[in-house]
């Protein structure tokens, strides 16, 4: 796959949510690379269910943008708490190559405490194993005051492939535009104006 300046990129977030609450929004933002929004799709998760991956695939397979997407972005491996993506399922029904954007280290002592607390732990532990080795990513551009760091994985691409991505949509802060973008829409919908880190 050549990566260029006008590859579409899904870029997927949720919407703020409480714990009482059933559902979350999740909003994705089709992108031109790093460059700007060509398409907005959104659909209803379960907060900390099991149906996030299935709405992924149905919200791509309904859009009239499918034909263009070349990859997906999330934003973690999990949406609306842990109901955790199947990145493995993800690629292989949408045939698309998806890079996981993480913001910190994921510490995995403290998620095992919190998965405990719900449905089924072992098996969204083992969704999470199954998204693979976790990548580090130095950020440094113009834009950016001082140099940071993410972290990422990967499926359907190659690691050069996922990095030359990240180089290429990192434009604004820390994090890749589609997923910046996903996120200021989202907590704007639901909070009534964008907060938080984007």
């Amino acid at each position: 796959m050549k990566i260029k300046k006008q590859t579409r990129i899904l870029g997927i977030d949720d919407c703020p949510f409480k714990r009482k609450n059933k559902y979350t929004q999740i909003i994705g933002t089709v992108f031109r690379a790093g460059e700007y929004v060509d398409g907005l799709l959104s659909s209803k998760i379960s907060v900390d269910g099991f149906n996030a991956t299935d709405k992924i695939i149905q919200m791509i397979k309904k859009s009239r943008n499918k034909g263009q997407l070349r990859i997906i972005m999330l934003d973690g491996i999990a949406l609306g708490g842990f109901n955790i993506i199947d990145i493995q399922k993800l690629y292989k029904k949408t045939k698309l190559p998806v890079i996981v954007v993480i913001r910190r280290r994921p510490n995995f002592k403290k998620i095992k405490l919190a998965l405990n607390h719900l449905s089924k732990p072992e098996k969204r532990l083992q969704l999470m194993k199954n998204a693979g080795k976790i990548y580090e990513f130095p950020v440094k551009h113009k834009g950016l005051r001082k140099k940071g760091k993410i972290y990422f994985q990967y499926i359907g691409i190659t690691e050069k492939q996922a990095r030359q991505v990240l180089k290429l949509t990192i434009t604004h802060g820390l994090i890749p535009e589609p997923i910046r973008v996903a996120h200021l829409i989202a907590t704007g919908i639901k909070l009534g104006e964008s907060r938080g880190r984007a």
